[in-house]
């Protein structure tokens, strides 16, 4: 059986809220999902997944956290190759552009991005809650095609 990591960070329990959410949306499928917050996951383990889900929310002038979550992500790159990837997370302010750039980021680097990334102004709303689901979903059916 498959196995995919949801890797994220959250600094006001907003983007975790929204892990969990994409984690339902895995397991509804019939997947197995493990949910990691990014500063208690190896970047060698990385190789144990066969799909990610990353989930950060915007930080300062709407980019990626930098401390924990950047720093990690750009070394995953590296390593995660074409195995399916999701992006979520969530924003006070802005317009959701970190988002849009973290999209060019996984283009750029020819990640295999299954779906475009699912934001939440502040506390994910049930429209939200349904998005990650979904997008727990599509990360499954990638998979399956994929593998």
């Amino acid at each position: 059986m498959s196995s995919i990591a949801v890797i994220y960070y959250s600094a006001s329990g907003n983007t975790a809220a929204m892990a969990e959410a994409v984690v339902e949306g895995v397991e509804s499928m019939g997947a197995e999902a493990e949910i990691f917050e990014v500063s208690e996951f190896l970047i060698d383990d990385l190789e144990n997944y066969d799909a990610f889900a990353f989930g950060c929310p915007a930080s300062g002038d709407e980019e990626l956290e930098e401390f924990e979550f950047e720093p990690f992500f750009s070394n995953a790159i590296e390593i995660i190759g074409d195995r399916p990837v999701a992006i979520f997370g969530s924003y006070s302010s802005g317009d959701g552009a970190w988002m849009r750039k973290w999209e060019d980021v996984c283009d750029d680097m020819n990640l295999n991005l299954v779906a475009s990334g699912v934001i939440a102004e502040d506390y994910p709303d049930s429209d939200a809650i349904e998005a990650c689901q979904e997008l727990g979903e599509i990360l499954v059916e990638n998979l399956n095609e994929f593998y």
